[in-house]
């Protein structure tokens, strides 16, 4: 469902504040500087999801915004904005670079380091939201193409322009059913528009799938006391297919299956046979690593190891 903010409903003396805090708390925390005196203030946004994406359209009188480095410090998840310039005109700074974007036209910019939007002539535009590590862009990638044009020059980026920009009107992607099946093609498009705009498609797509694969192997690790990990939950996490999930990890020689119960049965075996394990029951040592079924548990430990969990206990503890 989509949200509204339009300033013709607020008296002139609120309209900054309340477009301050729908922005702050919806999309990102930038500072706004209206070009007109409130009472010429006019912004109209409207806010979207689909899956991971947030989309927010936005026509207003002119302002320049900034995301100054104490805001960017603030944030705990870094993003990616795709901003999609309809009409008119507008300016991105980032990374000591400029983009002068014209109807037609995007530019990248990344929330973990400061930039400036400028919008003299009033806004007309599309902003999309991407978590940063679901993008998994190496950094250098990213760096190099912040506050860049991308423009009609590239079929693959004019097609890209086209896309998002009718992403960003179709209602009801917010359902579960439709945002899963538009979030990872999303994805992969914007991937490929960033590989075109390197100009080495392969170096970049190889160098994507690397960072993408670490970036899901960390994912990986951190979640891997919980008990609903799996490999569906892991690839929409990231953007992907199960099917693209199984292939990137098939690189590095494991699966997600079998590289979840090795890494939790290896931190089984090391908690067994630290001091703790005194004074917890094998079978909540199993549960704290996802095994729910202590049997199960017990055989898949003694297959590994060639010991149960409690005769390894026993080894490191004596059965005292």
């Amino acid at each position: 469902m989509s949200a509204i903010l339009d300033t013709a409903d607020f008296p002139s003396t609120a309209r900054e504040e309340a477009i301050r805090h729908a922005i702050w708390e919806s999309v990102v925390r930038i500072e706004i500087d209206h070009r007109p005196p409130p009472r010429d203030i006019s912004v109209r946004v409207r806010l979207d999801t689909a899956g991971c994406i947030t989309v927010c359209s936005a026509r207003a009188t002119g302002m320049t915004v900034r995301r100054t480095q104490r805001l960017a410090r603030e944030d705990c998840e870094p993003h990616v904005f795709l901003g999609l310039q309809l009409t008119g005109t507008s300016v991105v700074e980032q990374n000591g670079r400029q983009a002068v974007l014209k109807r037609g036209e995007f530019a990248l910019y990344d929330t973990s380091l400061p930039y400036a939007l400028g919008f003299d002539a009033g806004v007309d535009h599309h902003f999309l939201r991407f978590p940063r590590a679901t993008l998994a862009l190496p950094e250098r990638s990213l760096r190099d193409l912040t506050a860049v044009t991308f423009g009609a020059e590239s079929p693959v980026s004019a097609l890209a322009f086209a896309y998002f920009s009718q992403l960003a009107v179709t209602d009801g992607l917010d359902q579960d059913r439709y945002a899963l099946a538009v979030a990872g093609p999303s994805l992969d498009l914007l991937r490929a528009a960033v590989a075109s705009r390197l100009g080495d498609p392969p170096r970049a797509q190889e160098s994507h799938d690397a960072a993408l694969g670490r970036r899901i192997l960390r994912y990986m690790r951190a979640h891997l006391r919980e008990r609903d990990l799996s490999a569906a939950r892991i690839a929409a996490a990231h953007g992907i297919s199960v099917r693209h999930l199984y292939t990137l990890l098939a690189r590095s020689g494991v699966t997600p299956g079998g590289w979840i119960r090795s890494n939790r049965l290896e931190e089984c075996r090391r908690e067994l046979a630290g001091p703790g394990a005194r004074h917890r029951t094998v079978a909540a040592i199993g549960r704290g690593w996802g095994f729910v079924d202590a049997t199960h548990f017990s055989k898949a430990f003694k297959r590994a190891y060639g010991l149960s969990p409690r005769a390894w206990r026993d080894l490191h503890h004596g059965r005292g």
